[in-house]
């Protein structure tokens, strides 16, 4: 099933499910107000859940209305705690070859995760505000999922076993600040402001096969000012699959419904060229990536970061050409100045 959140004045917004083809709506009102109710009593609300998305896309839903991304908020607005990944080992290879910094020792064993800020998410069409265009403005393309509760000590296989929901991120970052912080040695925080979300999100069964070995196995498009710039298979360069990055997160703690683990910007291996160079056929799913790229082969760096005015789309189609999760879709703006 489809489930998205609208906005209605409140922190949290009001659960709605939506249809296959992301046409139409209904509230789930009398199964469940919000989404985070919906994931602490899964197993009870999911089946009255999946009722609903029955009956609405049979045309048997007496309330449906036309679904609309601009009113969404989050599928998931705040939660307990956003993880992120980096299971794409191509990118971290990349990236830190570009800056002539050593590669982590336990790299291909180890899966890396740090913690973002997750009290307030944007939703798939909100502006990216920042105060001012010299902080590096940088989109990434991930793939999320969103956890039930989870044991401490889980193996693999129960992380798999505990993802309820998949969903993109738009995990916005300050390129700029990231080196300031992370000379401190104590991780970030500035640098990462809030994080952006699909319009919906879906349960692992609506992915079919693509969904398998606990990946998805789908293109991620990546659209910048109207120029498409990626479109990375998801699943092929993914050398953690999300069960060994939730086992990860739980080693020493248990987590609790509502968990959502990222990816990491969605990365494919380089091909070689005719003259014997890496080229990226794919294409890039952040601009630190592709600035590392022209590193490589230039010496230097020649995109830059993103500017007031820009706008980023990201979605990820089926195979039966039609989108899974809706896009996000964000234009950068300057931030007021209370």
């Amino acid at each position: 099933m489809k489930l998205a959140t609208y906005k209605d004045g409140s922190r949290d917004g009001q659960l709605v499910v939506v249809s296959r083809d992301l046409a139409t709506a209904h509230y789930a009102t009398g199964i469940a107000g919000r989404l985070q109710q919906a994931l602490d009593d899964w197993n009870f609300l999911a089946p009255q859940l999946q009722d609903l998305y029955d009956a609405l896309n049979q045309g048997r839903a007496r309330h449906a209305f036309p679904f609309d991304p601009q009113r969404c908020m989050a599928p998931l607005p705040r939660t307990g705690q956003w993880a992120d990944g980096s299971a794409y080992l191509h990118h971290i290879e990349l990236v830190r070859r570009a800056r002539g910094a050593p590669l982590p020792q336990d790299m291909a064993s180890v899966p890396c995760l740090y913690q973002l800020p997750s009290d307030a998410f944007l939703g798939p069409c909100d502006d990216v505000a920042v105060e001012l265009e010299d902080l590096g403005l940088d989109f990434e393309a991930e793939v999320v999922v969103v956890t039930g509760d989870v044991a401490r000590g889980a193996s693999p296989e129960q992380g798999l076993d505990s993802v309820r929901l998949l969903m993109l991120a738009n995990d916005i970052t300050l390129r700029e600040l990231v080196p300031l912080e992370v000379a401190k040695g104590y991780g970030f925080c500035q640098a990462k402001p809030a994080t952006a979300f699909s319009p919906v999100a879906v349960t692992p069964d609506e992915l079919g096969e693509a969904w398998a070995e606990g990946r998805v196995h789908l293109p991620l498009a990546v659209t910048w000012n109207g120029r498409k710039v990626g479109m990375n298979d998801a699943g092929a360069d993914m050398a953690f699959h999300f069960g060994q990055l939730i086992a990860n997160l739980c080693g020493t703690r248990p987590v609790q419904a509502g968990t959502l683990v990222g990816s990491g910007s969605v990365s494919n291996a380089p091909t070689e060229g005719k003259d014997g160079h890496p080229e990226w056929p794919r294409g890039y799913s952040c601009i630190a990536e592709k600035r590392a790229m022209e590193t490589l082969q230039d010496g230097q760096p020649s995109t830059g970061y993103m500017k007031f005015g820009d706008q980023v789309r990201i979605e990820m189609k089926g195979r039966d050409g039609q989108s899974v999760f809706g896009a996000i879709e964000q234009k950068v703006v300057q931030a007021r100045v209370d």
